[in-house]
């Protein structure tokens, strides 16, 4: 999809590129990256890379324009958190976003939702959008946070693996935000030391102020995974010991009950002279005498704390 805006006053879409516009690609088909591609002179491979989920962040200086790739957060088809790259193109007269798909990172600034955003004021704008996507990693690991604890609550209930898996699943998840983070970390700060991106003193406050959320998200996610891998740890811990509980009590009654058992065998052998075999009254005794014994051995075991 391609969309052309331009905010002075108000935001407001347009049907042609104009100077000072913001041209967002999201999902874009061959035809919309040849058009952009040959309106703007960005070569078409550098518009197609972020259409590569696995492209890394990165920036980098050409002749007519800068490329600026970072990382952004978002939820597959199965809900799980990922990221997948947004890319940033900074040209003489306006500013190119291409992404694999729509986000709430760009949708605040086309909505208008955005105090002090001009799209013609290119670096201020790119500054806006790195820090969005900065505040956007915060608020997703809330969500985790959240969602792991929630996970907790019904592990104290439940424990099985369906709970033990959900939280694995997050755990990637932070796998994931905390590389993603790092590489965002090294291009804010390449972006910061560069003089190919023009920067006024309060641009250069609000790229810090980006830098530092950044910094304060990946400290969040190295918290988070830590927690984390603990709770895993953890549970998985109380989940084989609750095995060995089990395993312990059914080997102890399958020992009780085996007295019985072997009793009864003797006295199921064909023999002449057993023990009793003539008193009307042995069938009774033989499975007194071994009640008793079953009875005394799993005294025994539970003075020894086996049941």
């Amino acid at each position: 999809m391609l969309q052309i805006f331009k905010k002075d006053e108000s935001i407001k879409e347009l049907k042609a590129l104009e100077e000072g516009c913001w041209v967002a690609l999201t999902a874009p088909t061959y035809e919309e990256l040849n058009k952009i591609s040959e309106a703007t002179n960005i070569d078409i491979d550098d518009l197609r890379a972020p259409l590569d989920d696995e492209e890394r962040s990165r920036i980098e200086h050409e002749n007519d324009y800068v490329i600026i790739v970072v990382d952004i957060p978002s939820l597959d088809e199965k809900d799980r958190y990922v990221t997948i790259p947004l890319g940033i193109y900074i040209t003489k007269t306006m500013i190119v976003t291409v992404c694999l798909e729509e986000t709430p990172i760009l949708t605040a600034f086309m909505n208008d939702r955005v105090k002090e955003f001009y799209t013609y004021k290119k670096t201020r704008f790119v500054f806006q959008i790195l820090y969005r996507n900065a505040t956007s990693y915060l608020r997703y690991l809330r969500i985790i946070n959240r969602k792991s604890d929630q996970i907790e609550d019904e592990l104290h209930k439940s424990q099985k693996n369906k709970e033990l898996i959900e939280l694995l699943e997050l755990e990637k998840s932070l796998v994931y935000f905390t590389t993603s983070l790092r590489s965002n970390e090294t291009v804010l700060e390449k972006l910061l030391r560069t003089d190919k991106v023009k920067k006024y003193p309060e641009d250069e406050e609000l790229l810090e102020d980006v830098i530092v959320e950044n910094k304060q998200a990946i400290e969040m996610a190295n918290i988070y995974s830590g927690i984390l891998s603990g709770m895993m740890d953890a549970f998985a811990s109380v989940i084989s010991n609750n095995l060995n509980v089990v395993m312990k009590f059914l080997s102890t009654v399958t020992i009780v009950l085996s007295i019985p058992t072997m009793i009864a065998s003797f006295y199921g052998m064909n023999f002449d002279n057993i023990p009793l075999g003539h008193n009307p009254f042995g069938f009774v005794i033989v499975v007194v005498v071994a009640l008793f014994i079953a009875l005394g051995v799993s005294l025994v075991f539970w003075r020894k704390n086996l049941f």
